[in-house]
């Protein structure tokens, strides 16, 4: 079975600096990837479309960038049963707090989840985790990562027990 496509969809092209970290780690696992700028207030009807065809166009998952009143990961969330993944942007005075509110409070049949502000490495992976549920190879590649990052972390351990020993 194809691994399905995930879209990473931005409210303003002023956001693809934060998402692409997430089409990078995507990419890196080859996950087939779309990204799209949509408004959920400029195009609303442009995001309704393409969240209400989503999943016949092979999509999986959806990740929702946006700043300030954020409202792009609710509004997809609204036209789609697919996973959404909303990713405040910190893009405002308010230091992305307004946009972490109006991404993770949603009314009740429209879940949204949602990562830390500017968290799209986050948002992929979480995205590779759903997607890996009916994809074995996707699932080693996640394994592989969490065993990286544990042997990492060994060994910076490993370098502080040396540095504790020569006090």
């Amino acid at each position: 079975m194809a691994t399905k496509k995930v879209a990473v969809i931005m409210g303003s092209d002023s956001d693809f600096p934060v998402v692409s970290a997430a089409v990078k780690r995507l990419k890196q696992w080859e996950i087939p990837v779309e990204a799209h700028v949509m408004s959920a207030h400029r195009t609303p009807q442009a995001a309704a479309e393409f969240a209400s065809c989503a999943r016949g166009n092979g999509f999986g998952v959806i990740l929702a960038a946006a700043g300030k009143a954020a409202h792009l990961a609710g509004v997809l969330a609204a036209h789609t049963t697919l996973p959404v993944i909303g990713i405040p942007v910190k893009s405002s005075t308010l230091d992305g707090l307004d946009a972490l509110l109006a991404t993770v409070q949603m009314p009740s049949g429209i879940p949204v989840a949602t990562v830390a502000i500017d968290g799209a490495d986050n948002a992929a992976i979480l995205a590779a985790q759903i997607l890996a549920l009916s994809d074995g190879a996707l699932a080693a590649k996640l394994d592989a990562m969490k065993e990286d990052m544990a042997a990492g972390v060994a060994k910076k351990d490993a370098a502080l027990q040396e540095k504790v020993r020569e006090l």
